[in-house]
């Protein structure tokens, strides 16, 4: 259905993003243009607008997987100042020193690569969930980045960049769920392998793994992240002056406890048990689904059927707080903290992780209002009157990117545009799995660039960077791949 409010319907996003990148007061553009997006919808009623403005906000939380999500990011604070506390973190980075020094890599230049080689190979090693994957890597690495001198922009670039990527390559997660009901829905009878055989043609992942992978070994930054780099390197700033890292000060330089050895499991079991919590409770929530809809499958089949059917956002929070839990228990074994300090610190973690949950909130509500003003199906809708047989798939992605960009939301645009690409690829006679794919990428690709997307900000919030300096940093990267992606798609139209 076609979006009845046109071209109005891009301002509030197009604005917000434009406001956030110039002004980088994200938390004032974002809501205003949550409040635009109101006004317009109450045909530019400021008093009535203003008061839904405040009423959206208060919605989000009616979505129980936004609660989910913002709980997630909260909780995280106090899973981020146990591991410290415990002298985990500092035992890690003696760990790593150690390995280093090892293999006899002892020029900081040989260092810096390896490092930033073993942070991207994490994040595409947790393909479980993308929020797991930057959290992972931006508390396992983000000590050791500092200490070696690799700016936070830097760190937040590799995991953002090898997080939803792997997620959306190895689906066996609530990416590949998500799309395989949105594929059934097109009337795929199989869509595992339908989404398997997508895999191929979906270009930019691709591409962006192996760009990450480019800078990290050639060692030539460019463009904002050049200067970042040179500025960690010439004058020992981790972030820029003003920056507003995601995460205060109070959880990124908490002290060990006096007295306490520091040793690397105790910032690298509570970790896994998070990882590990992630799939396991992706088939716990979706045990019954599996059971309803495939009852003739059982062991291991069930169990891969299950955890596709599963619910992320339920699956992160409870891996969340198992893992702090636990890491409750095991430094209360050890004789670390008191269960006194421990509740103190829980509170403490919280509240230092509030501005994250603010900005979650509004990333949450922009995205309501875009889809009460369907952004994204008049983007598609415009899209559609000038497509060629040939370069389907070359549109799909610069349109998937477009809406993804605007709407902060890769899994809005998946819903979007596969409802849309798959019958237009059909009836056009154009090739389905790969018009899947431009879908797919294009979604990735746009939030991987846009400042209100939530798993840009997670990014941020993991590496514990200003958010709008992370979107910059990266930009230039993500275009590079982005570029490549749909230059692919564009030959291989031509060529067809």
């Amino acid at each position: 259905m076609s979006s009845e409010y046109g071209v109005l319907s891009l301002l509030p996003p197009v604005i917000a993003i434009v406001l956030a990148i110039r002004t980088k007061q994200v938390y004032v553009s974002l809501l205003f243009g949550i409040w635009l997006g109101w006004i317009i919808l109450d045909d530019f009623n400021l008093l009535r607008g203003s008061f839904d403005t405040i009423q959206a906000l208060v919605d989000v939380f009616k979505e129980p997987g936004n609660t989910r999500t913002i709980m997630f990011c909260a909780l995280v604070g106090a899973l981020i100042i146990f591991i410290q506390r415990s002298g985990g973190v500092e035992g890690f980075i003696r760990h790593v020193y150690r390995l280093l020094e090892h293999y006899e890599r002892k020029q900081t230049g040989a260092n810096r690569v390896v490092v930033q080689f073993l942070a991207w190979l994490t994040g595409l090693l947790i393909f479980v969930e993308s929020s797991i994957s930057v959290l992972t890597v931006g508390a396992l690495y983000r000590p050791v980045f500092d200490r070696l001198g690799i700016s936070r922009e830097k760190l937040a670039y590799v995991a953002d960049s090898s997080s939803a990527p792997s997620s959306i390559l190895i689906p066996f997660n609530g990416w590949g769920a998500f799309i395989m009901s949105l594929l059934v829905a097109e009337g795929f009878s199989d869509p595992f392998a339908t989404l398997f055989r997508a895999v191929g043609y979906n270009f930019y992942p691709i591409l962006a793994l192996i760009t990450v992978l480019i800078i990290i070994f050639s060692k030539k930054d460019f463009g904002p992240m050049r200067a970042a780099e040179r500025r960690v390197r010439e004058r020992g700033q981790l972030l820029n002056e003003g920056a507003q890292p995601m995460i205060s000060d109070e959880l990124t330089d908490v002290e060990t406890v006096e007295g306490v050895k520091p040793r690397a499991f105790n910032m690298v079991i509570p970790i896994v048990i998070m990882v590990l919590m992630m799939p396991v409770m992706l088939a716990v929530t979706g045990w019954e689904s599996a059971s309803v809809q495939r009852p003739e499958l059982d062991g291991l089949g069930r169990v891969f059927y299950a955890i596709g059917q599963g619910s992320g956002s339920t699956s992160v929070l409870i891996a969340v707080i198992t893992s702090t839990l636990f890491a409750m228990l095991f430094y209360r074994a050890q004789g670390i903290m008191q269960w006194k300090e421990m509740v103190d610190l829980t509170l403490k973690g919280i509240s230092g992780m509030m501005p994250l949950a603010l900005l979650m909130m509004f990333a949450f509500a922009i995205g309501a209002v875009c889809g009460e003003l369907g952004t994204g199906q008049y983007v598609a809708d415009v899209a559609k009157a000038w497509l060629s047989p040939n370069f389907v798939p070359f549109i799909v992605f610069l349109v998937s990117c477009f809406i993804a960009f605007s709407t902060g939301t890769s899994w809005g645009t998946f819903a979007i545009m596969i409802a849309i690409a798959v019958p237009m690829a059909r009836g056009m006679d154009a090739n389905v799995y790969m018009t899947i794919a431009a879908a797919l990428g294009g979604g990735v690709f746009g939030d991987h660039c846009s400042p209100i997307s939530d798993t840009t900000i997670l990014s941020s919030m993991a590496s514990a960077t200003d958010h709008i300096d992370h979107v910059r940093t990266q930009l230039p990267y993500a275009m590079i791949a982005g570029g490549g992606a749909a230059l692919l798609y564009l030959a291989i139209g031509l060529l067809g």
